[in-house]
């Protein structure tokens, strides 16, 4: 019996790949499972090889797996590319004309008439439901636990539609079985989850979109761009049922824009985006910071420059989220792990952004956008409202004996804050430096002391900006950010049956750094930034923030794959062999 297993489909965009992925992780969640998976997708709409990969575990993990126990191919590509990474004792489903098995090395190929069985059923559209109903059989699965899912997917289209799929999936599962029961095919028995409930499966980009409708947003302005188009599409569908709009902007620039006048107005507001948007919004950016406006962005970084790798996975956009933009703002720059982390952090990112009223910053990437994970039941009493100085017409009322000072410099740098219509408040804004009234103002002894309330007022943002598994004084410290969460986790583990003491920090938020991690790196004997970029951009900024003067270990990978567990560990254990780093 297993405790986890890889499963993967591979062939040509517009073959249907990534549904059937889905069907399969979502049946399982449902059965108590828990999914994390990863795809590899061109930037084209059909054509062009692509695969699913899903890892299926009875213990929670975020990490996709290195190695596949059962490929479903539907074309010779997928098994070409595919070869290396086969586990031991693997099996490889894939079409053909006639039912065999064929043995070579530690891989079992097993040849079905998919396609014939498909179109004997009601057409070759139902072909990979009987590829799914021979995968259960494989990993020993039963025949019904795709049902519930086909009743809800098909339940628009009839009894026969519904019909056909579950036909097209017990005729997959009973061919297998014929093999399994014959001896020809050996089953990689997958153990039952202690818990046996429905999970929740979700990509990030729904998580952020639920988090930012719990956290009381109100209002998305944002332009399609891969890989976050999908917090747009969720928001589209669920924000106009609490009174909520979204606006699908001609551009960047206007996304952005937007969604300040909204912010302006009283109302929780976002936009969403991907690197090269992300550019685009800097300048409106500065508007934000200048004029203090409370205001959430979120970034998917994916692979640049440029248009780049739109569709592959990087971490490249660290230092432009930090620093971009004409002169100096204040922002807070934050980076979920997980998808379940994504919907807790963007709800909180809407408390920062009022409580210190400037932009807030959710650094998200591809792998954690896009891919689905097993998320816990969500617990919305941990979502709390917080708006900060955000005044009641009743309080700003009490301010008409004198001129309501919106900017005004107070011991903290945060200044109460009224919107327009409120009576009493004064609803000037613009991007020039202004003074505590709101109109503009070039002094020298203005521009300080405007300078100073604005860079200063996070002083006060003392959370714990990273996490942490393990001890202080630890063998090995490893670092990251966002997705590389998972993998890191498990390199952890594996480090630690080498004998060594392993520490994983995490850090959630860029900026303000949390400068309380330099006790874990002075700490260690040796520690290690893992991160997708060339340059090693969070290697860089913990050198500046933490000042340590000691020397980082450093791992990067940038060729628009996720690492591997087996990167890792092997790096990790050469820069360990070495008496200095």
């Amino acid at each position: 019996m297993r405790n986890e297993v890889v499963w993967k489909v591979g062939g040509q965009q517009g073959e249907g790949i990534d549904s059937t992925g889905e069907i399969f992780a979502l049946a399982l969640a449902r059965k108590g499972y828990f999914i994390s998976s990863n795809k590899h997708f061109a930037s084209r709409i059909k054509g062009g090889y692509t695969h699913y990969q899903i890892r299926v575990t009875t213990e929670p993990a975020y990490y996709h797996g290195d190695y596949t126990d059962v490929l479903l191919a539907l074309d010779q590509e997928t098994i070409d590319n595919n070869l290396e990474v086969m586990s031991e004792g693997s099996i490889i489903l894939r079409d053909g004309k006639e039912e065999t098995v064929e043995k070579n090395n530690h891989i079992t190929t097993f040849i079905l008439p998919l396609t014939q069985m498909a179109e004997e059923i009601g057409g070759k559209i139902v072909r990979n439901m009987v590829s799914l109903g021979a995968s259960a059989a494989l990993f020993g699965l039963d025949e019904d636990l795709f049902d519930s899912l086909i009743e809800d997917k098909f339940s628009k289209k009839g009894e026969e539609i519904i019909s056909m799929n579950k036909n097209a999936v017990r005729a997959g599962h009973k061919k297998a079985k014929e093999f399994i029961k014959a001896g020809k095919l050996s089953v990689i028995q997958l153990e039952k989850p202690e818990q046996q409930i429905s999970r929740s499966l979700m990509i990030g980009n729904a998580a952020v979109g639920f988090g930012a409708l719990a956290g009381g947003c109100r209002f998305l302005s944002a332009y399609p761009i891969t890989p976050a188009s999908e917090v747009m599409e969720w928001l589209k569908k669920e924000l106009p049922r609490v009174g909520g709009t979204v606006v699908q902007a001609e551009d960047e620039i206007a996304g952005i824009t937007m969604a300040i006048g909204a912010a302006y107005s009283g109302v929780r507001a976002m936009t969403s985006t991907s690197g090269p948007g992300f550019s685009l919004k800097t300048e409106a950016l500065g508007l934000a910071g200048i004029s203090e406006t409370p205001l959430v962005i979120m970034n998917t970084q994916r692979g640049g420059p440029g248009t780049g790798l739109p569709t592959k996975y990087e971490q490249a956009d660290l230092n432009t989220m930090i620093n971009a933009g004409h002169g100096e703002i204040p922002r807070i720059v934050l980076a979920p792990s997980t998808v379940e982390e994504a919907f807790y952090m963007t709800a909180q990112a809407f408390n920062y952004a009022e409580e210190y009223q400037c932009p807030v910053i959710l650094a998200m990437d591809l792998y954690l956008s896009l891919f689905n994970q097993t998320v816990n039941k969500l617990d919305f009493s941990k979502i709390q409202i917080n708006r900060g100085k955000l005044l009641s017409d009743e309080e700003v009322a009490q301010n008409e004996d004198r001129y309501f000072l919106r900017y005004e410099v107070t011991e903290d740098g945060i200044s109460n804050r009224s919107i327009p219509g409120q009576k009493g408040g004064v609803h000037t804004a613009n991007s020039n430096e202004h003074n505590q009234t709101g109109h503009i103002d070039e002094d020298t002894t203005n521009r300080v002391n405007m300078m100073k309330k604005r860079l200063g007022k996070l002083a006060t943002l003392t959370d714990q900006g990273f996490s942490v598994d393990g001890t202080k004084d630890s063998d090995l410290l490893i670092i990251g950010f966002g997705s590389t969460f998972g993998v890191l986790q498990e390199a952890k583990k594996s480090l630690e049956k080498q004998g060594l003491k392993v520490t994983h920090t995490h850090i959630k938020r860029l900026t303000p750094f949390d400068t309380s991690l330099t006790d874990y790196i002075l700490a260690a004997k040796k520690v290690v930034v893992i991160e997708n970029n060339y340059t090693g951009q969070l290697k860089r900024l913990i050198q500046m923030e933490c000042n340590t003067g000691k020397e980082l270990g450093s791992i990067v990978k940038y060729d628009g794959n996720p690492f591997t567990l087996k990167e890792v560990v092997d790096q990790i254990n050469a820069i360990m062999a070495k008496e200095v780093i």
